[in-house]
């Protein structure tokens, strides 16, 4: 490295034959020492470039106004903005700077979003992990414009959602799961449905409203539930019983009490945070397909998901496999669900792609 380039700062990258290879923002105290802005070393990267690619990502998400006003408006990389991650419910956009070159352009990119139409508050939740590794501190309040209600209700295919994101996980909702959600739909009529990892229950209201019949969601967070009855309220259903508990315990003392059900999501939170934890992670999807394996009634319906980045498609695949095997359940693959559009795959970084699902059906 040639110079002494502080956090933040916009560097040339270059080959080791010395030719230019890009720009990108640099990040003395993270292992990835640089962050690609642009792969044209004569670009300037600077105000109107950032803005510009804010404005373009939200554009490209226009289409989804027919089906939600919950959406993703940067999802970084994926944009041209590394480390941004920017979330909009409704009249509010919730935005996480996860990077030291997202931080140096904070001010251009919260001006950027407060400006697109119809936007009334600007929050930010940089809480998360990626900034300790940055050598950043966590950010979290208002950035542009009123203060956030209470909760905000959002739409999605009809149905209608309470996102608290001043204090919720990631932004407040999952927006990853918006075609999970919409496959639950098809799956849930007439069937007895466990939840697992519940959340604020927007799969439980759904599997309610789709005519199942009985509900169970599973979470340890008691906030969570109780945002799962005001979704159930929202949505003119019941809430049905709730469990709140760690989910490898619980999952445990349903097995024992010989319950069953036709219906099963696992939708555990990010398990491996890094290359380091996959092998511990690995262990315990194993140990959460097992037990909801044994939970499935016979032509039951399991979905099981991962948003573990560092655990692959296959690696999931062969994992959830082998819990049918110590099961002795025999299940088949009959759909498979990842992240929705607006947190699109670049074919340059596959490493973007970090959500998989299983729908698995039963003998």
């Amino acid at each position: 490295m040639e110079g002494n380039p502080l956090a933040g700062d916009t560097v040339v990258v270059a080959s080791a034959s010395g030719e230019a290879l890009g720009r990108a923002a640099y990040s003395p105290a993270s292992r990835l020492r640089a962050r690609m802005w642009t792969f044209d070393a004569e670009a300037a990267v600077d105000a109107a470039l950032i803005a510009g690619r804010v404005g373009s990502a939200a554009a490209r998400r226009n289409g989804l106004c027919s089906i939600t006003d919950a959406t993703r408006l940067v999802f970084s990389e994926a944009d041209g903005l590394p480390g941004v991650i920017a979330d909009r419910y409704g009249d509010s956009v919730v935005v996480q700077l996860g990077s030291a070159g997202a931080e140096r352009w904070r001010d251009v990119i919260a001006d950027a979003l407060f400006a697109l139409p119809g936007v009334r508050c600007m929050y930010e939740r940089s809480d998360v992990d990626g900034r300790e590794r940055e050598g950043l501190k966590p950010r979290v309040g208002t950035l542009r414009g009123e203060e956030p209600d209470a909760d905000t209700i959002v739409g999605e295919r009809g149905f209608r959602y309470a996102v608290g994101f001043t204090a919720g996980q990631k932004t407040g909702f999952y927006l990853d799961q918006r075609d999970a959600r919409a496959a639950i739909a098809t799956f849930a009529a007439g069937r007895t449905v466990l939840n697992a990892f519940s959340y604020t229950g927007a799969f439980s209201v759904i599997a309610a409203a789709k005519g199942a019949t009985s509900v169970t969601s599973l979470d340890s967070s008691g906030p969570a539930l109780a945002g799962a009855r005001r979704n159930a309220e929202l949505n003119n259903v019941e809430a049905g019983e709730q469990i709140e508990g760690d989910a490898f315990a619980e999952l445990r003392t349903l097995r024992d009490r010989a319950r069953s059900f036709d219906l099963i999501m696992l939708d555990p939170p990010k398990l491996a945070q890094t290359e380091a934890h996959v092998a511990r992670a690995t262990r315990a999807y194993k140990d959460l397909n097992l037990l909801a394996a044994k939970l499935l009634n016979p032509g039951g319906i399991l979905m099981t998901f991962s948003c573990s980045g560092g655990v692959s498609d296959e690696l999931f695949q062969k994992v959830v496999a082998g819990a049918a095997l110590d099961a002795k359940r025999n299940l088949r693959i009959i759909g498979k669900l990842g992240q929705p559009s607006d947190h699109p795959v670049p074919l340059a970084f596959p490493e973007a792609a970090y959500l998989k699902g299983l729908i698995l059906e039963a003998d």
